[in-house]
């Protein structure tokens, strides 16, 4: 008969294998910022998906986004980041925290800038709302701060979302065959349209040796959405997270427009162990930008 002890070590590792198959099973494969489409990277036979899928997938496989179904050997492959914090600081601001959820999809920037008015703001977007709060979750409840809606901002606050080397995966398996592979100086380049809140914007991603995202560009030809013509570089990829995931983070994000530099971030910590993220839209946001 066993133990007592090893009777309870035995329970908790069942209840553990439970709990990360059922994870596994439940884990939604990531939408477009449309929601109308998935944007899964499947393992497929060679030939039978385009070239710019298989970039893509490559590029998936790469950041550790793509890890085998729980159900079983064969069984189709699961992208395992939905939510995602990141810690840094750097040009403008001296701290840096992003927490980011792509299905559905939205992104609070909490950041401190000395020389900025305020010093530290809280800057939010989910789906085609955009606001400011004046403490993390201001607006919500009663007491709890305010929400200022800023719908002049939804656009480009959502294109950052999908322009992390995550989003651009999800974002370019998602546009299907309007995806499209060349070679540029060696290097592997992707192009694909963004669909939803974001059409009419076109991403341009490049990828390194290691089928790594270094360089994304957007452009787009509307009028009125110049602010949206953008080139970011993503360097120095590593595991950051305190419980190591596999999935790999960029130690430097320069974010440029116009070559204008909007953002240089040192990326310290991650939590990519998909944190609870949730970003709920306060009453007045929703209904002062229309729902």
């Amino acid at each position: 008969m066993p133990t007592k002890a090893r009777m309870m070590k035995i329970l908790i590792v069942t209840a553990v294998a439970v709990f990360v198959f059922r994870s596994a099973e439940r884990m939604a494969v990531a939408q477009t910022s449309a929601g109308a489409r998935t944007a899964s990277a499947p393992v497929a036979k060679a030939g039978s998906i385009s070239e710019a899928r298989a970039s893509l997938t490559a590029a998936a496989f790469a950041l550790g986004m793509i890890r085998p179904s729980a159900v079983g050997r064969g069984s189709p492959r699961l992208d395992v980041v939905n939510t995602l914090e990141l810690w840094g600081g750097g040009t403008p601001f001296s701290e840096y925290h992003v927490s980011l959820a792509y299905n559905p999809p939205g992104m609070r920037v909490e950041s401190t800038n000395p020389k900025g008015k305020p010093e530290h703001s809280f800057e939010v977007v989910a789906g085609k709302y955009a606001w400011n709060e004046s403490e993390l979750g201001g607006g919500l409840q009663p007491g709890t701060g305010t929400a200022t809606p800023m719908p002049a901002a939804s656009k480009e606050r959502l294109l950052w979302l999908w322009t992390l080397p995550y989003g651009v995966v999800k974002a370019g398996l998602a546009a299907g065959d309007n995806a499209k592979v060349s070679t540029e100086n060696g290097a592997t380049v992707i192009t694909f349209p963004l669909a939803g809140e974001l059409a009419g914007v076109t991403v341009k991603a490049t990828l390194d040796a290691k089928n790594l995202v270094v360089k994304v560009e957007t452009r787009t030809d509307k009028p009125g959405m110049d602010n949206l013509a953008t080139e970011t570089e993503y360097s120095d990829y590593a595991d950051r997270a305190e419980v190591l995931t596999d999935v790999l983070v960029p130690g430097r994000m320069v974010r440029k427009r116009a070559g204008k530099t909007l953002l240089d971030v040192q990326v310290k910590t991650a939590d990519t162990n998909n944190p609870y993220v949730v970003i709920p839209v306060p009453d007045n946001v929703a209904g002062g930008m229309g729902r």
